[in-house]
């Protein structure tokens, strides 16, 4: 169903650009960096202290991450088209879903629902299912990124319930699948951002912002150093041909 014929985030008029009922060259531009911008943008309102402090951390900490899927995929494309920068970043955004980069949502998802850790890592296991944020090819036992979002978020006070059950799953998913699993990025994300008020509807938003910037780094890299073909004679060089 068609919601409203209103928008609450900005409106241009001649003389000046209002935004959340803000005059942005008077009031925004000069004052609020582009993080508190960017949470008056999602939120309605400007952060507070945590809320700014933790939302600069989560998006410093996934905005980069090497040669991963996003980042070939967006070099590939830009050597494909190079005059298609804005192609290129799309291509690498369109890659966010449930194994990269995307998987925050899954956990936020996974603790609103809440419930007995045992029973939802037992539920998932029995179903041949994996738990979102647990797990990674690279980080192991555990990934740093992870550990000092935890560490900052208990030393700053804002460790609440959500935290608390994403501790306890990764004690639940060692105990079910009788092996430890390093609880990556993606959860503390969640749990952090639950725990600070933001709906686990608007957790999804920051890798992708924070990874736009890591793309971007990459296709300036990728301008003055191109591995696009590079990674495309990998990928034919790696893969048998029947």
């Amino acid at each position: 169903m068609p919601g409203e014929r209103r928008t609450r985030i900005s409106k241009a008029y001649p003389d000046r650009v209002e935004v959340r009922g803000r005059d942005l060259t008077g009031d925004l531009m000069g004052r609020l960096s582009f993080t508190e911008h960017f949470h008056l943008l999602l939120t309605g309102r400007e952060p507070t202290d945590d809320e700014r402090f933790f939302l600069d951390l989560l998006l410093v900490a996934i905005a980069e991450h090497g040669l991963m899927p996003s980042n070939v995929a967006a070099r590939m494309t830009l050597a494909a088209d190079p005059g298609s920068q804005q192609g290129a970043v799309a291509a690498g955004i369109l890659g966010a879903g449930s194994v990269v980069l995307g998987a925050s949502e899954d956990c936020a998802r996974l603790l609103e629902q809440g419930g007995a850790p045992l029973t939802i890592a037992r539920a998932i296991h029995d179903a041949g299912g994996k738990v979102p944020g647990f797990g990674h090819p690279v980080h192991t036992p555990v990934d740093p990124r992870a550990e000092r979002i935890l560490e900052l978020a208990d030393e700053r006070g804002v460790s609440g319930a959500h935290v608390a059950l994403a501790r306890a799953l990764r004690d639940a998913v060692a105990e079910v699948w009788q092996k430890p699993l390093p609880m990556n990025v993606a959860m503390p994300i969640a749990a952090v951002m639950l725990d600070l008020g933001y709906p686990s509807t608007a957790v999804k938003a920051v890798p992708i912002l924070a990874r736009t910037a890591g793309l971007l780094a990459h296709l300036a890299e990728e301008r003055e150093r191109p591995l696009g073909f590079l990674l495309a004679q990998a990928a034919e060089d790696a893969v048998e041909y029947e």
